[in-house]
Parts: C-alpha cells; structure tokens; sequence
C-alpha cells in the first residue's frame, strides 16, 4: 500500500524551515531523515515517529498512537499515529516536534527548533 502524499506534503511543510532534511522510500512509505537519522515517515493513513524511548509508554497510552511492529519485533522508541489524531497543523506538530526533538539528542545538534 502506498504512503499518504497529503501526509507526505504536510511534514514536507513542517519540515521546511530546517537545513538537513532528505527524502527517501523505506519501510512502504517515504522517510523523513534529519542530520543523515530516520525521524519520520509517511505511510498509509498514519506517520511513523522516532521518539524518546523513555517516553514511549506515555505516548502510546494516547489515542491513535501505537508501538510499531515489523517482523514480529517491537520497536520502543519509534510508533505509528493514525491520520485522524493529525488533522490541524498543532495536532501534527507536536508529533513531529516530538521526532525532532529526539533527533536532535542522539545527533547531537542541540534542541528542536520551536
């Protein structure tokens, strides 16, 4: 099944104002890579975050928000939100904040941009 383009066009926006943010097709769906490190991604109907594994268990208690599996494995520290927990650009952005924010620590480059 092919990703969401509207998600896709969404996080591309979101994304917009930083240096270091590539595009590339993995896992069915479009990745977002921030300083060479997965952040996000696009897929069918829902984005994939990688976030504080300390906080997964918080996040995931949320509506629409899920541990990923593939393979059987569990991913801590990475989940999937459904499309209908991201319907205004607030509700997106604290998910991609989220991401951003974690990227920034395991590369290195200091806080997310507010």
């Amino acid at each position: 099944m092919a990703y969401s383009e509207s998600l896709a066009q969404r996080m591309r926006q979101a994304l917009s104002a930083l240096p270091g943010v590539t595009e590339k097709k993995m896992f069915g769906g479009l990745a977002f890579m921030v300083n060479g490190k997965m952040c996000l991604t696009a897929g069918p109907g829902r984005i994939m975050c990688r976030v504080n594994p300390e906080a997964h268990d918080t996040l995931t208690a949320r509506d629409g928000c899920e541990t990923v599996v593939m393979g059987g494995r569990v991913y801590r520290g990475y989940v999937h939100v459904n499309e209908d927990q991201l319907q205004t650009p607030e509700a997106l952005a604290y998910w991609v904040n989220l991401a951003l924010e974690f990227n920034s620590v395991i590369t290195g480059t200091g806080k997310a941009k507010e």
